[in-house]
């Protein structure tokens, strides 16, 4: 059990869930991550990406959310004013979804209940249910403001919505019209563009022929949607297209419904296309409106809002859209002017919410004039390269889709949400609300009615607008509303814009825009400086999680099993370079993970070093303890160097979004240099008769350099770092003191000496080489050996020398030569290695039983030849060599040459031995 109050040492064994939830209760209650405008300190703020309200922790929100925090934490630790804010959004669609689904259990409907119960019941739900995902949240270990935390639908942001609906209104950049919107069926609402799934099936292309009103032929069209041809209202064809260019301006007679239409000349029309006519059908397809508006022609709407067929379809009215579309097929077969019928493989839009196909439809609803709001955004980014996204590239993608954006439809058929701001006077249109109603747009009913009055006069009913706002509407202004927007708060006066935001490269469609032409109209502003694009998290075998693959790997269970530091520092360390996938490797069977078990052991490593250093160490410790300065020693100066270049590196990575590297440097440090040895470079210094001086200074670099390994890790792996730190600096247990408010570690550039660096790891080198000569000869590793280390190199021969103690004790060497020139073993029965130029040998005469250690080498030759043997064989069989990939043939041509070249070295190895 991890210790809960301080201690002169840690428990034997950390336990990460003790400490996980010791140290988010410590922060939260004590207000640690409070932000305060007031104070000095050069602001830093991240707002967080609210989560949907209805959601639970997945891998990518954690993945996110640790890539945050990490940066918000050691900005903190920068001496930054920094403020990481939470909250969550009231994701429309979902949350109806869940309540519809509800009420179809007990029988009922939305309307059965009415809107004001009904709203009732989805608050309620939000109560007892919507902060799942805001614990899971805590659980991270995220240093978020939870005094901020807010919500989409909280009253302060309500304010802000209506401010914003009514003020792009007033100014002409919100109006309600007619125009073709993606519509769901199945939701019954309008969808936005960015709500839609593009998916590919295997369809059909029907082929019908449409006959000349003059008798003289007919015209040839497909279609992949053959029902829609009831609502066609002209065939157009390329006006440069010379087989039909004498057709432009005949009519045809459309099959069923004998309504005479056009054929018309439109640049649009591909004459490569299937027979370069093509059916128009301007109530159904995007580019037929846009051809319809071009033209003057009809739109007729042949479809109800639920999927089927209305009036305009004759014979077909109220059947479903998919059963009119085999009963049209059927009919045009019945008149004889259906061709042909090709299997087709083409994309088709789905609802993401609904999960059906959705329908082109023309639709009065609410739109967001999107040209001005988007040409500011471009004029930011275009002048003053704001935001800079990181990596670079995505500022292409962000600029191209700016460019293309068409207006946004906002409105959609929903009860949870903003409802419209937006009154209709009823009292002029028989007491219903239609297309043509008269509205005024205000930000209560107080205020339209007076408005209403005084264009409609006093009697006037009025009924309010019954939609919701796009819940993307709420979210593009979440990086400035959530800090009091409209009014001129002290937070948005420090905190505005923000520092950064960190997103997956697939929402800068969906929420970065959004975001950045709501803050370029409403604050001049773009919401951040910095946009750090990172990449998905995949599953082992390297595809999308996904709730409909069923392949989400749960971070949660992750987390109870290796605890939650080694789950953020293992998605972090995995990132090679901004915006790349990271692949994780996870057994499902077992629900393990090599990956995060690494983690868990590196936790556990840094764990037990710190315990070694404490065990080792005067308690108390004393003022004294810090004063006086012995001089240091090779190895001091060593890992002194080691760590100041770490330290630079880290500052270095992490300013500039390289957190897997600094990730991975960290690592490399703390488990090589420091634990693996320095520690066991000092340990014989630490002995109770060992030099007092000495002893000292290790004492006194091991503590420094550990807490500063605390500081440097403490925003990846807070919690360990915060129950290690509390023990070293024996803080009180009434202690309000937090790592998380220390001082990030600067490096002292006069302690890096690099050239002390690359003799060390000669040092190094040399140790691991006899050890490893040691394990192939079944040294017993309590015995002390001779060794020669011979080079020619007389700078070699002089760092060996200083050295020579470590390598004596690290390396259990009893007599040590270093020397120059060739080796010379006539006489010895020995196995050598080489580090650099430096062979080192290791006499085996009397070490070992040299016969069976022949044997040994001997049956390990053997089995290499076997593999060389196989391995030749596949590369002699042309089938293997012709139809293997170029990759694989390859890799079994370096394995052979690997296992010729080991199989060389034992054969020199056993001759020698048996001279």
């Amino acid at each position: 059990m991890t210790a809960t109050t301080p201690s002169n040492n840690l428990p034997s064994v950390y336990d990460p869930k003790a400490a996980e939830s010791k140290w988010q209760q410590f922060w939260e209650e004590n207000h640690i991550y409070k932000a305060d405008p007031s104070n000095k300190g050069e602001p830093y703020c991240i707002v967080i990406p609210p989560p949907n309200v209805t959601g639970s922790l997945h891998m990518g929100h954690a993945f996110d959310n640790s890539l945050i925090d990490t940066l918000v934490r050691y900005h903190r630790m920068k001496g930054k004013n920094a403020l990481y804010l939470p909250g969550t959004d009231h994701a429309s669609i979902a949350v109806q979804t869940i309540l519809e689904k509800q009420l179809k259990e007990e029988g009922k409907t939305r309307y059965d209940l009415g809107r004001e119960k009904f709203l009732e019941r989805a608050w309620q739900w939000k109560a007892e249910s919507g902060g799942t995902i805001v614990n899971q949240l805590r659980r991270l270990g995220v240093s978020v403001d939870w005094t901020r935390e807010r919500f989409t639908l909280d009253e302060g942001l309500s304010k802000a919505v209506l401010e914003a609906f009514v003020k792009l209104y007033d100014e002409g950049l919100i109006y309600r019209g007619e125009y073709l919107v993606n519509w769901c069926p199945e939701s019954q609402s309008a969808v936005s563009d960015l709500e839609v799934d593009q998916k590919e099936v295997n369809g059909n292309l029907w082929h019908f022929r449409y006959p000349l009103c003059d008798h003289s032929g007919y015209v040839e069209v497909a279609t992949t949607r053959p029902e829609t041809m009831l609502g066609d209202t002209a065939v157009a064809v390329n006006p440069n297209d010379e087989r039909y260019k004498n057709l432009i301006g005949k009519t045809l007679i459309l099959p069923i419904m004998n309504r005479e239409i056009p054929i018309i000349g439109d640049e649009l029309v591909d004459p490569t296309f299937g027979t370069g006519c093509v059916k128009v059908t301007p109530a159904h397809d995007p580019n037929d409106f846009q051809m319809g508006k071009r033209h003057n022609l009809p739109f007729i709407n042949i479809m109800n809002k639920n999927g089927a067929l209305n009036e305009n379809a004759g014979e077909f009215q109220g059947q479903d859209r998919f059963v009119a579309r085999k009963n049209v097929v059927a009919k045009l077969e019945e008149l004889g002017v259906l061709v042909k019928v090709e299997e087709y493989k083409h994309t088709v839009p789905y609802s993401e919410r609904g999960k059906v196909p959705i329908e082109p439809l023309l639709s009065t609803q609410w739109f967001v004039k999107i040209r001005p709001l988007a040409d500011k955004a471009l004029e930011f980014l275009d002048q003053q390269n704001s935001p800079h996204f990181v990596p670079q590239r995505w500022s292409k993608v962000y600029r191209d889709w700016l460019v293309k954006l068409e207006d946004w439809c906002i409105s959609r058929q929903l009860w949870w949400g903003h409802q419209i701001p937006a009154w209709y006077a009823v009292s002029e249109t028989g007491g219903e609300i239609s297309d043509t109603t008269p509205f005024v747009v205000a930000r209560n009913a107080e205020e339209a009615l007076k408005k209403a009055k005084v264009q409609f006069g006093e009697e006037v009913k009025l009924e309010r607008d019954p939609d919701v706002l796009d819940t993307w509407f709420s979210s593009g202004l979440w990086p400035f509303s959530t800090m009091g927007w409209p009014q001129q708060t002290p937070d948005l006066a420090k905190y505005y814009p923000t520092s950064v935001l960190v997103t997956g490269f697939d929402i800068i469609f969906f929420w970065v825009a959004r975001m950045t032409m709501m803050a370029g109209h409403f604050t001049g502003k773009m919401p951040f400086q910095d946009v750090y694009i990172h990449g998905l998290v995949l599953d082992e075998k390297g595809k999308k999680m996904s709730k409909s693959a069923g392949n989400g790997i749960d971070p949660l269970l992750l987390i109870d099993k290796y605890g939650t530091d080694a789950l953020r520092y293992t998605l972090i360390k995995e990132v090679a370079g901004a915006g790349q996938d990271i692949r994780l490797d996870y057994d499902r069977k077992k629900n393990e993970s090599q990956s995060f078990e690494a983690s868990r052991n590196f936790a556990n490593k840094l764990w037990n070093a710190s315990r070694f250093v404490m065990m080792n160490l005067p308690h108390p410790l004393t003022p004294s303890f810090y004063e006086g300065e012995g001089g240091l020693e090779l190895s001091d100066k060593w890992i002194l160097s080691r760590y100041n270049k770490v330290v630079k590196d880290t500052n270095n990575y992490i300013s500039n979004y390289g957190l897997g590297e600094a990730a991975k440097g960290l690592y490399e440090f703390i488990w090589g240099d420091f634990c693996d040895w320095y520690i066991e470079l000092v340990k014989s210094r630490l002995q109770k008769d060992a030099d007092a001086v000495s002893q000292k200074v290790a004492q006194q670099t091991l503590v420094y350099v550990l807490e500063g390994i605390l500081k440097l890790l403490h925003p990846y792996m807070p919690h360990i770092t915060e129950e290690i730190w509390h023990t070293l600096t024996q803080q009180g247990a009434d202690s309000k003191q937090s790592l998380s408010l220390q001082h990030y570690p600067e490096a002292d550039e006069t302690q890096i000496n690099l050239g002390l660096e690359e003799e060390f790891d000669l040092l190094i080198g040399t140790i691991r080489t006899i050890r490893n000569l040691r394990a192939e000869a079944d040294v017993k590793p309590g015995m002390k050996v001779a060794i020669s280390l011979q080079t020619d190199s007389s700078r070699e021969r002089e760092i060996l020398s200083s050295g020579e103690a470590y390598i004596k004790d690290l390396a259990k060497v009893e007599s040590l030569s270093i020397v120059a020139g060739e080796a010379n073993s006539e006489d010895k029965k020995a196995i050598a290695g080489v580090i650099g130029t430096v062979q080192v040998i290791l006499p085996l005469t009397g070490v070992v039983d040299i016969a069976a250690f022949c044997t040994k080498l001997q049956k390990k030759l053997e089995k290499i030849e076997n593999d060389i043997k196989s391995l030749s064989a596949r590369l002699n069989n042309p089938g293997f060599v012709n139809n293997a990939s170029p990759d694989i043939v390859q890799s079994v041509r370096d394995n052979l040459a690997e296992a010729e070249a080991q199989a060389q070295i034992l054969r020199d190895r056993i001759h020698k031995l048996k001279v």
